[in-house]
């Protein structure tokens, strides 16, 4: 055996080596960033009377546990299920779910949350040592096929729209659908879907391409003058679930100016997890009622296959790889999701991701690209476009 190792293998040896990371350096890259994440669904239960104000032993979600977490700004996910569709109630529900942010979370705690609508008032809100709220409607049925109602939404703050949820809405196809017997699929955007997109481009409003179908993407993106972005769904490649999108995708939408915002929800993240959980997913979704979609969900977390942290760095390091430091973000699906990984149990953990993610070799620069920084750009930009179209009216 040689006494004495190449230069070549002692690098490799460190290379392979992950660097140990002390809590000062973590901290001090905490403080440097605005965290941003793009889709947390804690409005289900603000809208039924949480008070977000308070710690809670239950849940990822609550003001204490997002100062802790180091997070300076959330879309909260004024999520309309696809039930209000049959109905005909998605415009009250969502008008519900808005207030709830407005009110519940913004209103109610004006000392320490702000009411965001472009990216200068996240950075805004940062500076003045505030949280930033802002909103996102998740499900295009909300609109009830009517462009005045997608203009009361932008109006009300609404800065992005997810298409689709579980649901084909009549203007464009989700990845998929709780009642396909039902489903008259378009292949994509209709032409009054082209026009919903043209729409939320001239009020600069992001398009949101999560829960939509394959086909569904690549017309968004076409029609699209503005970045779209995905406000939560991870790489298939590395999960193969119908909700993630391929790295075709994720390799245009990046050229496009987008981001996909990584959801950590465990089959998501994991293949293991994934195959465990799906199947008692589409229980969950189909669910008629949020107490028994929170019984459904208590009983999946048992049986559950966890994600973990490295997991969770996985689906950053494919990204980056296949579509650079510029295309990656965090979207969390936090308390939307039954399973979270370990070691990113709720919002309070994002110290943990941050210790992860220098130890494999990111710097502070790049995770603030991942933090907020490329979400920032994707506003700016969808601002700058909706500038530009209303100027030529």
């Amino acid at each position: 055996m040689p006494l004495f190792l190449s230069c070549a293998v002692i690098a490799a040896l460190i290379a392979a080596t992950p660097h140990k990371v002390t809590d000062a350096e973590v901290a001090s890259v905490q403080r440097s960033v605005i965290l941003i994440d793009t889709h947390n669904d804690v409005t289900s239960d603000t809208v039924d009377g949480l008070d977000i104000g308070k710690r809670r032993a239950t849940g990822h979600t609550d003001l204490e546990r997002l100062s802790e977490g180091g997070v300076g700004a959330t879309f909260f996910a004024a999520f309309v299920e696809a039930r209000y569709a049959k109905t005909n109630e998605s415009a009250h529900r969502t008008l519900e779910m808005i207030d709830t942010i407005r009110h519940d979370i913004a209103d109610c705690y004006p000392d320490g949350v702000r009411l965001a609508l472009t990216a200068a008032d996240i950075e805004a809100a940062h500076r003045e040592g505030k949280f930033a709220a802002l909103i996102g409607i998740e499900g295009g049925h909300a609109i009830e096929d009517s462009l005045r109602l997608l203009r009361d939404y932008y109006a009300l703050g609404v800065r992005y729209m997810t298409l689709t949820h579980v649901n084909t809405n009549n203007w464009a196809d989700s990845s998929g659908d709780l009642d396909d017997t039902t489903v008259t699929h378009h292949h994509g955007l209709t032409p009054f879907g082209r026009d919903v997109v043209h729409e939320m481009n001239r009020l600069g409003m992001m398009v949101d391409i999560s829960h939509v179908s394959d086909k569904t993407f690549w017309d968004a993106l076409e029609v699209s003058t503005a970045p779209p972005f995905a406000s939560h769904s991870s790489s298939r490649a590395v999960s193969n679930m119908p909700r993630n999108m391929t790295d075709e995708m994720i390799v245009a939408l990046a050229k496009k100016g987008g981001v996909v915002d990584v959801n950590f929800g465990c089959e998501f993240l994991s293949q293991k997890s994934a195959d465990a959980g799906m199947p008692f997913m589409k229980r969950v979704m189909a669910a008629h009622d949020q107490a028994e979609r929170k019984a459904l969900l208590e009983e999946y977390s048992k049986v559950m296959v966890r994600a973990t942290l490295d997991d969770a760095v996985a689906q950053i390091d494919h990204i980056v790889k296949i579509a650079g430091i510029g295309a990656v973000g965090i979207g969390s699906d936090f308390d939307g999701v039954g399973c979270t990984p370990i070691g990113l149990d709720d919002v309070s953990k994002y110290p943990n991701l941050t210790r992860a993610l220098l130890e494999h070799g990111y710097s502070a620069d790049d995770i603030g690209k991942i933090y907020g920084g490329n979400v920032l750009r994707v506003m700016r930009a969808v601002e700058a476009e909706s500038a530009r179209l209303r100027a030529k009216k």
